[in-house]
């Protein structure tokens, strides 16, 4: 090999690089031609790689470790909810009104109002907000506002009514129009399908509103030291808005995407196939929904809730529809991501899987999303027929009345991460954004003290289950690599690997927990472009 050849596009020097292969090893540089990782070493051997148009990024002693990979967000989704009302910090719908009424005075009568993020579990009067609070906020605006876990919405009456919900109106497969018990009239609380299907009667946004929204999206993710994303229950609007940045060259973040499952039946007429795309943008399988969530109390359980003993949750769809679909997209050579969050939805989940994976075999690496609610015979199944498992820890922080939902028997299994990870179960971290924030150094805080210091109650139970800072690190670099294939590619930082780094102003695994939300991204590295840099 000539010196000519030798010569890098970047370098990165006085590093203290966690380069997380098999080995653990530990450098000072590394040299990245073409987007791929050449060199992993020492300072005194970088000269050899640099040449004088090598772009040189001095770490100054910072931590460089793997391209971070968040395995499950809703990335356009998050594009649009950065410009429309958050509520997470709202604790009241006293407030939340206040907040609607502000934003109905900067908009033109009529005009749609769309927000996110509120939880009545927060809320000084400890009920949902209704339509009738929403109509005292925008008499004259339709509003549609969803809870924070997504799967509520509230309406007011401008909304119910150009949604075509009244009285008489019945509740579609999968879902509920909340009514009050004497009048049947609506509430404006609409739940799983109900609000899916109303907000499809949402004026849409244009072509170029998606691009922007994905653009939005994809910065905020780089600044986050996030260098993949697996793009979940993505609509046809969507990948193309996908398609555009990609054609542009635009995309600073890999994507990989799991598409809708009503697109299902389509994609397999079509014969499109997993790995469809390049290293920059592909099509890994579907998502679908099996049940709600624990906050909407619409997770599927095994055994009522505890503190709603009449309800077991609800099912997205019949057990013949779903093996029905997990059957079809199996055989096509697509991996399923299948949203179960109950310890019910997950047993449905696992007899479809099982149905096609047979004992102790998945080699499309179909998988679990959420796994919230678990069980030791759920784990010991998941372990055994090798199902994935894509998991949020800061829903242990967020969803801070777990045991009040579920039990203390129950709560014991929520996110057991540590007894997921020593039965073998392959798991990965992620957010599910805008669910929960898009921050993977609070996800790994979360996971590894497990609301300790929050106070939150499921900790007396579930402090067993807390992972150390390397497992981590690991389930939000090496483990995603795998949950979409891209293991010989990405999760390490290694010859011959694709060169997506993050430096950060400290190492994770030396950070004291105390000290861990105060860790920084200075740099994001992804195919050895810096895509990012802390303006300090």
């Amino acid at each position: 090999m000539s010196s000519l050849s030798l010569k890098s596009d970047l370098v990165v020097v006085n590093a203290e690089v966690v380069s997380l292969d098999e080995d653990g090893s530990v450098a000072e540089a590394v040299a990245i031609r073409n987007g791929v990782i050449v060199y992993v070493g020492d300072n005194a051997r970088i000269e050899r790689f640099t040449g004088s148009e090598t772009e040189i990024l001095d770490a100054r002693g910072h931590a460089l470790v793997p391209g971070l990979i968040d395995s499950h967000i809703h990335l356009i989704w998050f594009g649009f909810a950065l410009h429309r009302l958050d509520f997470r910090e709202v604790d009241s719908i006293e407030n939340l009104k206040k907040a609607v009424a502000s934003k109905a005075g900067e908009l033109e009568d009529g005009e749609w109002i769309l927000g996110a993020g509120w939880d009545q579990e927060r809320f000084k009067e400890e009920r949902y907000p209704n339509r009738w609070d929403l109509d005292e906020a925008a008499p004259r605006h339709p509003v549609l506002l969803h809870r924070v876990c997504s799967h509520i919405g509230v309406a007011n009456s401008s909304a119910l009514e150009l949604l075509g919900i009244s009285e008489e109106t019945p509740d579609p497969p999968g879902g509920t129009i909340d009514r009050n018990k004497d009048t049947g009239q609506p509430t404006g609380i609409l739940r799983e399908t109900a609000m899916e299907e109303g907000m499809e009667k949402v004026p849409p946004p244009s072509p170029e509103d998606y691009v922007e929204a994905a653009v939005n999206a994809l910065q905020f993710a780089a600044s986050r030291g996030l260098t993949t994303l697996h793009f979940v229950s993505v609509t046809p609007e969507e990948l193309r808005a996908c398609q555009e940045l990609h054609r542009r060259g635009q995309l600073p973040v890999r994507l990989r995407l799991y598409l809708w499952v009503d697109w299902a039946d389509s994609m397999v007429e079509l014969g499109v196939e997993r790995g469809l795309g390049d290293d920059w943008l592909r099509i890994q399988g579907v998502k679908l929904y099996v049940d709600g969530s624990l906050g909407a109390r619409t997770a599927l359980m095994r055994e009522p809730y505890s503190d709603e003993p009449d309800n077991l949750g609800m099912a997205r769809l019949e057990k013949e529809e779903l093996e029905r679909i997990v059957k079809k997209t199996d055989r096509a050579g697509l991996q399923l991501a299948i949203h179960g969050i109950g310890d019910r939805g997950v047993e449905w989940a696992l007899d479809a899987l099982e149905k096609v994976t047979g004992k102790g075999g998945n080699p499309l690496r179909h998988r679990v999303e959420h796994a919230s609610v678990l069980a030791p015979d759920l784990i010991e199944r998941m372990a055994q027929n090798g199902i994935l498992a894509t998991v949020q820890p800061r829903f242990i922080i967020s969803d801070f009345w777990t045991v009040d939902r579920v039990g203390e028997e129950r709560a014991r299994w929520v996110y057991p991460f540590k007894t997921m990870l020593a039965s073998g179960v392959r798991t990965s971290f992620s957010s599910d954004c805008p669910v929960d924030p898009l921050d993977p150094i609070y996800q790994m805080y979360s996971a590894i003290g497990r609301g300790g210091k929050e106070g939150i109650e499921a900790y007396k139970l579930t402090k067993k289950e807390a992972v150390s800072a390397k497992e981590a690190l690991r389930l939000y670099t090496v483990a995603g690599a795998y949950a979409a294939h891209d293991e010989n590619r990405l999760g390490s930082i290694e010859v011959g690997k694709l060169a997506d780094m993050v430096l950060l102003s400290g190492n994770p695994l030396e950070t004291s927990l105390d000290d861990f939300l105060d860790t920084e991204v200075l740099a994001t590295i992804v195919g050895g472009k810096i895509v990012y840099r802390h303006r300090n």
